[in-house]
Order: C-alpha cells, then structure tokens, then sequence
C-alpha cells in the first residue's frame, strides 16, 4: 500500500493542483516552467525551436543571440559561442521535452535545465496552459 502510494503521489498531485486551479481561478506555482537549451548555432536553434513546437512539447521558444561561453569538457578549459533557447512549457512536460531534444540534439551532453516559474501575468500562463496539451 505504501508504495502504491509512493507511486501515485505525483499523479494525485497534479490533479490536486489542476482542481484548486479550476475552482479557485489562481495559478499554482510550479505548474508550468522555463527550460534552458544551448545550441551551437543560430541555424541548430532554430531547427531545435521548431522540432520543440512541431511536437506541441511548448507553447513559446525565444532564442536568444550569441554568448560566450567557458566549460570545462573532458578536463579542459573550453571556450565557444552559443545560442540559447527559452523554453516556456508545462512542468509536466519537462521530462518528455528533454528526451526528445536530447534524441535530435547534435551535442553528445546538451544543456537542457529548466526552473518552475513561481509566478507571472496570469494572463500568460494562463495563454501557457491552453497552448499545450494536457498528459
């Protein structure tokens, strides 16, 4: 029962939030997120960009200009340009946003991070939220 549980929980969560959401009008912080994705050029961003919304995997993806970078790869001091993506989507859609970027990817290890947003134009998260489709 217990693990039954365990394994529930996110599931029950997540209805938990959509009904307080529904019933209260408020957005719940965390529901939806922003992902980071370095690319390597203006070209690889935009084919990514596309692929992302190809798959309704996000409702709005900013690719922002050329910045320099410094990593260290396989225990060297690295140092490129790179474009970077914003990636506004559903929290619950991190998961499958990641896979599928990391299956069409060029870079053996991309960067794809993301953050919960915690709040926002409740006008915007709620155009978020009608962009993707639910799970």
């Amino acid at each position: 029962v217990v693990i039954l549980s365990l394994l529930m929980y996110p599931v029950l969560r997540s209805l938990a939030l959509q009904l307080h959401s529904a019933i209260t009008g408020s957005y719940v912080s965390g529901t939806h997120s922003v992902a980071f994705i370095n690319c390597l050029n203006e070209q690889i961003a935009k084919d990514i960009a596309r692929a992302i919304m190809d798959k309704k995997l996000a409702a709005y993806v900013s690719i922002l200009p050329k910045s320099s970078a410094l990593y260290f790869w396989k225990g060297e001091l690295e140092e490129s340009t790179e474009i970077l993506l914003l990636v506004k989507t559903r929290t619950s859609k991190i998961g499958e946003l990641s896979n599928y970027v990391r299956s069409i990817h060029p870079f053996e290890i991309p960067e794809i991070i993301s953050l919960p947003i915690d709040q926002g134009n409740p006008l915007y998260l709620r155009w978020i939220e009608e962009s993707i489709p639910r799970d």
